[in-house]
C-alpha cells in the first residue's frame, strides 16, 4: 500500500477543496477511477457533492463499488464524505430504485419540508460515548438528504435539523461524514488528522 490519499473520481464531486485539505496536512494526493488502485490504496476518500442515482449507477458498472465494499469490509482506512456517506447506504429517496454500496442496511431520506432545504451553513455535532475519531463540535455541512438510523455496529455523531439524525458514522479505520471535514475550520482538520491516524487530542 502507498502512502498517499487517493480520492475517488466519481464523476460528479467538486474535488478541489478535498484535494487542498489533505494537502495542507502535508499529505500527497491523487484522484482516481481505478479500482485497482482504490482497493491497493493506504487512504480512500469517497467524496460528496452530486445526485445519489448517477454516482450510484457509476460505482455499480464500474469496478469501483466493488473495491470500496471491500476496504470497509476489511478495515482499511475509507473516508467517505456527505454523498459519500449515503452512497454506502442500500438506497436513497432521492433517485427512487437507484441502489447504493448496500454497506449500511438503511435508505437515506430526505428532511422534512418545514425546515430549509438544502441545510446549508454550520451545525453543532455531538458525538457518541466511545467514538475513537469522532468528537464534539461545530461542522459545515450542504446536504438535502440524512441518515436516521445508526446502523448496527458502528458509532454515531449526531446533529439536528427538524430533528436529529445521522452526522457521521465510524467504524475501525472507516468514517463517513454527511458534513464536510474540509470545509470545518480546525475541528474539521483535527477530525482528518484522526482519519489519518495522527495522534491528535480532541478539540
Amino acid at each position: 500500500m502507498t502512502s498517499e490519499v487517493l480520492v475517488v473520481r466519481t464523476g460528479a464531486a467538486n474535488l478541489a477543496s478535498v484535494v487542498a485539505a489533505f494537502e495542507r496536512l502535508g499529505r500527497s494526493v491523487k484522484i482516481t477511477d481505478n479500482a485497482f488502485a482504490v482497493s491497493r490504496a493506504r487512504n480512500v476518500v469517497l467524496p460528496g457533492v452530486g445526485a445519489f442515482a448517477p454516482v450510484a449507477r457509476r460505482l455499480a458498472e464500474s469496478r469501483l463499488g466493488e473495491a470500496l465494499r471491500a476496504r470497509v469490509e476489511g478495515d482499511l482506512p475509507t473516508l467517505a464524505v456527505c454523498l459519500g456517506l449515503q452512497l454506502l447506504a442500500a438506497g436513497s429517496e432521492e433517485g427512487e430504485g437507484a441502489i447504493g454500496l448496500n454497506i449500511l442496511p438503511v435508505t437515506a431520506s430526505r428532511f422534512s419540508n418545514n425546515v430549509v432545504v438544502p441545510q446549508l451553513g454550520w451545525n453543532s455535532v455531538e458525538a457518541d460515548p466511545g467514538c475513537r475519531m469522532l468528537t464534539d463540535g461545530a461542522a459545515y455541512f450542504a446536504n438535502s438528504f440524512k441518515l436516521d438510523q445508526r446502523p448496527p455496529g458502528w458509532k454515531a455523531a449526531w446533529s439536528d435539523h427538524g430533528g436529529p439524525f445521522v452526522a457521521a458514522l465510524e467504524r475501525g479505520q472507516v468514517l463517513g461524514c454527511q458534513f464536510h471535514p474540509e470545509l470545518s475550520g480546525s475541528w474539521g482538520e483535527a477530525l482528518l488528522r484522526r482519519w489519518l491516524g495522527e495522534e491528535v487530542p480532541p478539540c
